[in-house]
């Protein structure tokens, strides 16, 4: 390990150099995910349980950073700071982009497309991105220690609102509504990695469906699902689905009745199948063969049974979406505890990618006309990519700090977000390659390779080297880090 540590170390000091290679050269040791992947943009309510470490203590995960003290101003209304104050200018600029609701952007046409498959339900994609933080977290049962609620995982106006992370900070008001059968897609923000399928801003798409058993609702369904049955008979899609009905590893709810829980999956199930075919099945066709689509069991804090539907495209098992009957604490939390129901949660950018063909998540925030003219209202066209600018790097070396309470401050999640907040969307990766403890003092050292690409055009050494002295300057005095 001293041989990789020397070299990175020997890297990060040469930091004002830049290497620059030809577009998309490929480094074995650095390989990133492509598109097909489907690591980004996580599912509404679905999302696996975080695979990050609960932060040591609550305290270290809301550690806060030297801010600015005058209020925030957004959508018209102003909002002190306080100790929460996290969001950034570059995050604040996105809110008015709305990229969901431009009818011929690859999201926008997306949105339409599943909205087409739901016609009777009512779609909300017009709701602020602005939330309060009981409506993000409280409402939905998260649990006063959850890290999703740390700063180094959520942006925060102040210590009471916040932008919203998921889809399904507005179910709740939703449901009281008196609304039955809703899509709801927006933008949703979290602090992440950088790489070509993260990104700070995404789009998530929910749907719900819920039904009174004593209104004969049941009944209703299971006609809806016999005709559902035999048009996906009669269409070039074969279904895998080994999930059955009730098992133990993923058994219905107590409160429900086990005939009307299987209706209600059923139901789930063929409307899915549908949407799958409808997204998929064009592309599928093409090559002659039937659309294989893959249902799994999963585990969902919200749902029970829960699902994860994958489709085999390109010769790979890609997620989709997760999905499952609603959990009825959640429906009962929402006033509507006598219905019951079902929910699925996508993200549209993961989907986008594989059907558009886009390599790189940045791309959907391009204002290029040569990205935008590509695409047509309601139509899903092969994205081709207008050129290939070369990569920049820097790695970066510092020593993590060790003493008291500075320890306790550093994440990663802030040093991306400072990366991020100095470099936009010049920045195209950030990548830890190298670590390494002291073996007399203990200190931590970590390398980082940063990796500029502008999607527009050729970056110079100049201009990289202004942007990666704005970094070390930042990560030296926000941070507290020795750099090497």
């Amino acid at each position: 390990m001293l041989a990789p540590r020397l070299a990175g170390a020997q890297a990060a000091r040469q930091s004002l150099k830049c290497t620059c290679r030809a577009a998309y050269t490929t480094r074995a040791a650095l390989a990133r995910p492509g598109p097909a992947s489907l690591t980004s943009s996580p599912l509404p309510r679905f999302d696996a349980p975080s695979a990050r470490p609960t932060p040591r203590s609550f305290a270290r995960a809301y550690s806060a950073r030297t801010t600015p003290t005058d209020p925030i101003v957004v959508e018209g209304n102003t909002y002190p700071r306080d100790a929460f104050s996290n969001v950034t200018p570059t995050i604040l600029s996105k809110l008015p982009r709305r990229l969901h609701l431009s009818p011929s952007h690859p999201i926008g046409i997306l949105r339409t497309l599943i909205e087409s498959h739901f016609a009777s339900f009512k779609h909300l994609n017009s709701l602020s991105p602005i939330v309060t933080v009981q409506q993000n977290f409280d409402d939905l049962g998260f649990p006063a220690d959850h890290p999703g609620r740390a700063l180094t995982d959520s942006y925060y106006l102040n210590q009471t609102h916040m932008l919203r992370t998921h889809t399904s900070a507005h179910e709740v008001e939703s449901f009281r509504s008196g609304l039955e059968q809703f899509l709801l897609t927006a933008d949703v923000y979290r602090r992440d990695e950088i790489d070509r399928s993260h990104y700070p801003v995404f789009h998530q798409m929910e749907g719900c469906s819920v039904f009174d058993p004593a209104t004969g609702a049941i009944e209703r369904l299971e006609k809806e699902n016999a005709e559902m049955r035999a048009a996906l008979k009669a269409a070039n899609i074969v279904i895998e689905d080994e999930t059955g009905e009730e098992t133990a590893t993923n058994p219905y709810q107590a409160e429900h009745d086990p005939r009307v829980a299987r209706v209600i999956a059923e139901h789930l199930k063929n409307n899915l199948n549908g949407l799958v075919l409808k997204l998929f099945g064009g592309r599928a066709s093409q090559g002659g063969e039937p659309l294989r689509v893959r249902w799994i069991e999963a585990t969902f804090p919200w749902t029970a049974p829960s699902y994860e539907v994958e489709v085999m495209f390109n010769g790979k098992w890609l997620e989709i979406l997760g999905c499952g009957v609603v959990r009825q604490t959640a429906l009962e939390r929402s006033g509507v505890g006598h219905k019951q129901g079902w929910a699925f949660g996508l993200g549209l950018e993961r989907i986008a990618m594989v059907l558009f063909s886009i390599p790189d998540i940045r791309l959907f925030w391009s204002e290029d006309a040569r990205f935008l003219s590509q695409f047509r209202e309601n139509e899903i066209s092969t994205f081709k990519p207008y050129s290939k600018y070369p990569e920049c790097y820097k790695d970066l070396t510092f020593w993590v700090p060790s003493q008291g309470e500075a320890e306790k401050a550093w994440h990663e999640n802030d040093f991306m977000e400072l990366v991020r907040d100095e470099g936009g969307d010049l920045v195209e990766s950030v990548q830890l390659i190298d670590e390494f403890t002291h073996p007399k003092t203990g200190r931590k050292s970590r390398c980082y390779r940063l990796n500029y690409r502008s999607m527009d055009r050729s970056l110079s050494n100049e201009e990289v080297n202004r942007i990666q002295d704005r970094v070390i300057e930042r990560v030296t005095g926000e941070m507290g880090v020795e750099v090497r």
